[in-house]
């Protein structure tokens, strides 16, 4: 199986503890997953590049995800690019708090690996174009 490259957008300031979780999640025996790009105190143009190069974005959020400007700056740019993403709840003992910019129905997702491995592989299956069998086609 292929590897699904993934943008990994976290708080830079609070939750590198997180990414590094992450890191460690992907390169687990069976992870459908490769981390691409990361989130970093870059430019605009560096950040939209990471995005843009990944499948998809996988967003940690931590107590201070709310108020993190870099955070909110790359779901708008996976939003632009129309980079499917999700929100992964990043600390068990504590309230996570969701990225300025989230949409309404972006759905935040516990953090455990049969939860990470199925959200991974259905975010992209689900972002795919649906085909039309032929037969229900309009002549």
């Amino acid at each position: 199986m292929s590897h699904v490259r993934v943008f990994i957008s976290f708080d830079l300031a609070h939750d590198g503890d997180l990414k590094d979780r992450l890191v460690d999640e992907s390169l687990r025996p069976g992870s459908p997953f490769a981390i691409s790009s990361r989130s970093e105190a870059a430019d605009g143009e560096r950040m939209r590049s990471g995005i843009a190069s990944a499948d998809e974005v996988i967003v940690i959020c931590g107590k201070h995800t709310e108020g993190s400007a870099q955070v909110s700056a790359e779901i708008r740019i996976a939003q632009e690019e129309q980079k499917p993403y999700f929100l992964l709840w990043g600390r068990r003992e504590a309230m996570c708090t969701r990225p300025t910019g989230a949409r309404p129905g972006d759905a935040m997702y516990s953090w455990t690996w049969n939860i990470l491995h199925d959200q991974v592989l259905a975010t992209l299956r689900n972002s795919q174009p649906r085909e039309v069998p032929a037969h229900y086609k309009k002549p």
